[in-house]
């Protein structure tokens, strides 16, 4: 079921404005932990077909309430990064024009400054994990297709924040909204330059790894006597908090221009994977040995909660934890 709720906002300045919501659209999707719904259709890609149920009365909502803005509301890859900082990107936006000649118009340019009424309100607690989405028009998405309607649109992304839990970031999505909802129903958007929306960095991707391991002297199959070295990048994929999340190889060589959230230099040891070759795509369980012993130091099942209790937080060595027997490894 979809469900929709108003809120009545007053303004000393303006009076009354409402706000209609849907809380979940895809909520097949959601139950599920998937982008498409139960047909197999990606719904924020419906817009012009209006293949799904869920499509179809999103647009009759939009023709019936006929609202002067639209957030859209998503979640994006927690490893997406602001620019080339090596930052998560935490919240992105974008300020949907939604014609493909690329000619403006007033929501638009007001849109920008309501953006940037948020970005001055989020920058007092994630300074340097905002970023913006670029403009490239499409005319599948429901975004672009809401401001060709005649209700511009402003896109809000939610990635993560390392050492945050999801809670916080709700609490930076509070934030930014009833910023914007305050700037719009006090006519205060004018009071705000567009250049701090239009100055974000542009979404990265590729940049950030959950793990990486450094310097690894890396054997690639079992029994073989090749060693090269080079760095093991880790991708943790999403889950539910309340379900174990699978990780994977996703780089091996020099990822000297990418950064992980948590590093470790393990030079001294040889990696093996655990059940085959050590190759991009394979899961993320190595064998590490010593190079001065070849007896097994450790099995780690490359898990980022397990990483964290572990090993500690940042870049560092081995030393911070990993048990054999009952003294650390040194």
């Amino acid at each position: 079921m979809i469900k929709k709720n108003n809120i009545e906002i007053e303004s000393e300045n303006t009076g009354s404005s409402w706000v209609s919501y849907i809380h979940l659209q895809n909520t097949d999707g959601a139950e599920f932990f998937q982008r498409r719904n139960l047909q197999g259709i990606d719904i924020n890609r419906d817009a012009t077909y209006l293949k799904t149920p869920e499509g179809r009365l999103l647009k009759s909502l939009r023709d019936e309430w006929k609202p002067e803005i639209g957030f859209n509301l998503h979640n994006q890859g927690q490893l997406t990064t602001a620019g080339a900082s090596g930052r998560q990107a935490s919240i992105s936006f974008l300020a949907v024009l939604g014609d493909p000649s690329g000619i403006t118009n007033p929501g638009f340019e007001r849109n920008k400054r309501v953006i940037a009424s948020m970005v001055a309100a989020l920058n007092a607690f994630i300074p340097g994990n905002l970023a913006k989405y670029d403009e490239s028009f499409n005319g599948l998405a429901f975004g672009d297709n809401f401001s060709a309607w005649g209700t511009p649109v402003i896109l809000i992304e939610t990635g993560g924040l390392d050492g945050k839990d999801e809670m916080f970031l709700v609490k930076m999505n509070f934030i930014a909204i009833a910023t914007a909802l305050s700037t719009i129903a006090n006519g205060y958007e004018h009071r705000f330059d567009a250049k701090l929306y239009e100055t974000l960095p542009l979404n990265e991707s590729g940049l950030l790894y959950d793990v990486i391991f450094r310097n690894a002297a890396i054997v690639r199959s079992p029994g073989t006597e090749e060693i090269f070295k080079g760095d093991i990048g880790i991708i943790r994929e999403r889950r539910r908090a309340n379900f174990s999340s699978p990780t994977y190889i996703k780089s091996i060589g020099d990822l000297g221009e990418a950064s992980g959230l948590t590093e470790f230099d393990v030079s001294d040891f040889h990696v093996i994977h655990r059940f085959g070759n050590l190759d991009a795509g394979s899961s993320g369980e190595l064998l590490f040995y010593r190079k001065v012993d070849t007896t097994l130091i450790s099995r780690i099942a490359v898990d980022s909660n397990m990483l964290r209790n572990m090993l500690g937080k940042g870049t560092g060595s081995w030393e911070a934890g990993i048990m054999f027997g009952s003294a650390p490894i040194s």
